[in-house]
């Protein structure tokens, strides 16, 4: 039988029922002390943000608390659970392409260290909203380096017709947003924001990212007389999803974009003094699995399917973007794998398949089924579809499980309705 920091799969589904969400905790704390460790600089004030959407929660959020992490929030929502948890705001980074009002006046009142602007629209509603501030606010602006980072389409997020920021060809309204923040008593602009994409793993991809960045701060410079200390790199750090996927060693990775960064400025004479990494998924990605009960099997013409009770619910992301992930049948890891199954979800969707052209043992009715690696964007991107309750959330550390987000119960799940 499978296990997961010390306890049976079969113990963790017979005490929390399926389809359950389990992260080892000491890999969570693992990769958060790592990024802490690795990504210093004698150069840099540096700093590494969590990236909520990955994966927010109350008990994750005070674990990088723990660790001494930033936080990166794109939401009221986000923002809202970083308050409940005591997170010093002077460490949150609110970012977003369409804050609301609401939103800007919240962070506003929450005390939030830093905005990222992702416009010239926002950045003059915003300008205003600080005004009624009763502490500074730093600004750095989300720009667009035109780096393609060869991820699926979806999630490329650096290109020039991204929907997020700033094209790095719009020098005027660039200008003109650092400007907006000039004789704002309550803001301080400090510098540029960029993200290149996800699951990226070619660390000449983040070397070409920082050599764009530093070449524009020091365009800023020389062409408009605008001196920026901060350049916040986003995030990208691929995870492990199957024995195709080679993510780049972490101590590789940061000394790359530490290295490359001092020689740019070492080249380029720029003052940048703060270097800011976001990575989400590679801290709790692996850290996760999800555990479903098998019911029904089905063989076509051409597929042997095998069922589960859950699907693209807790997990869209096979549906959205072809996303790959490897599974066992956690009960009969000790048989050989003979039978190629497609593991489908109980979604009344076509799409609704976690894993196609899997070798696993025959299955059967009651088998338990561990999907890994979904730590990351499985329960954050979890819906309501075909009213399924969102799963339980259980954290595991030295054989000894804790809830840290109950199963919601049908009552939950209606209890706004009219």
């Amino acid at each position: 039988m499978i296990e997961i920091a010390g306890m049976s799969v079969k113990e963790l589904a017979d005490t929390y029922q399926t389809p359950l969400m389990v992260y080892d905790e000491n890999k969570l704390r693992q990769k958060m002390s790592d990024f802490m460790h690795y990504f210093q600089s004698d150069t840099f004030e540096t700093g590494v943000l969590y990236a909520s959407k990955a994966f927010s929660c109350k008990e994750i959020l005070r674990l990088a608390n723990e660790y001494g992490m930033c936080l990166d929030v794109v939401s009221g929502g986000e923002l809202y659970t970083a308050g409940q948890v005591n997170f010093p705001m002077e460490r949150v980074y609110f970012h977003g392409n369409n804050k609301s009002l609401a939103e800007m006046k919240m962070a506003i009142e929450y005390g939030v260290g830093t905005i990222i602007v992702d416009n010239l629209q926002e950045a003059q509603v915003f300008n205003e909203l600080a005004k009624n501030s009763d502490h500074v606010i730093h600004i750095l602006l989300r720009i667009n380096p035109g780096i393609d980072a060869h991820t699926h389409k979806y999630i490329v997020t650096g290109h020039v017709d991204s929907k997020f920021g700033v094209s790095m060809l719009q020098e005027e309204e660039i200008v003109r947003v650092i400007k907006t923040f000039d004789e704002n008593e309550h803001t301080v602009f400090e510098g540029f924001h960029a993200h290149i994409g996800s699951q990226i793993f070619d660390k000449n991809a983040f070397a070409a990212e920082i050599k764009k960045m530093f070449g524009f701060v020091k365009k800023m410079e020389e062409d408009h007389g605008i001196v920026l200390n901060t350049v916040n790199l986003g995030g990208g750090f691929a995870a492990t999803y199957t024995d195709a996927d080679a993510p780049i060693p972490l101590p590789e990775v940061c000394a790359t974009i530490l290295d490359t960064a001092k020689a740019q400025q070492d080249e380029r004479q720029t003052h940048v003094k703060k270097l800011l990494i976001e990575p989400g998924r590679s801290i709790v990605a692996e850290a996760g699995s999800t555990i479903y009960t098998a019911g029904f099997t089905k063989q076509t013409p051409n597929k042997n399917y095998v069922f589960v009770d859950g699907g693209m619910a807790d997990n869209i992301r096979p549906a959205l973007y072809q996303a790959a992930y490897d599974a066992d049948v956690a009960n009969k890891d000790d048989q050989p794998k003979t039978v190629t199954y497609t593991i489908a979800g109980k979604c009344c969707e076509s799409g609704d398949l976690l894993i196609e052209g899997i070798k696993l043992p025959p299955c059967q009715a009651g088998d338990l089924i561990i999907v890994y690696t979904t730590g990351a964007y499985g329960y954050s991107m979890a819906s309501h579809y075909n009213k399924l309750p969102l799963p339980a959330v259980v954290f595991v550390k030295d054989g000894k499980a804790r809830v840290v987000i109950e199963r919601e119960s049908y009552e939950h799940m209606i209890a706004l309705e009219k």
